[in-house]
């Protein structure tokens, strides 16, 4: 993670926190404090964060399999490369389980075709 997505990962966890503190404070039930507002807030900010950069990741992913397709098409070749492809499948696969396969199809999915 770079610098720049650090700090916005920190800011908006930041205000999330503030947001559940504040929600929180305000509760009717003061009788019983609990920190759960702020830890679900404060993650689900967290994600959200995480989710805006890795569609940003999957952008760049898709343009540089176009750049790639349109390459090995211009040479010659087919624009799909099926041994690379089941590379990238074991590779996720390895790294995340049997949902590793479902993210490496997704993204083979969303790389295909945009030449």
């Amino acid at each position: 993670m770079n610098a720049v997505t650090e700090n916005t990962v920190a800011a908006t966890s930041d205000k999330a926190v503030a947001r559940a503190e504040s929600a929180a404070s305000n509760a009717s039930d003061t009788s019983v404090t609990s920190a759960a507002p702020v830890v679900v807030l404060g993650g689900r900010e967290r994600i959200d964060a995480l989710d805006a950069q890795l569609i940003e990741l999957i952008n760049q992913r898709m343009a540089v399999s176009a750049e790639i397709q349109a390459a090995r098409m211009a040479d010659g070749g087919r624009r799909l490369d099926l041994r690379r492809e089941t590379e990238v499948i074991g590779r996720y696969t390895r790294s995340l389980g049997r949902p590793g396969t479902s993210v490496a199809m997704a993204l083979l999915e969303l790389g295909r075709g945009r030449v």
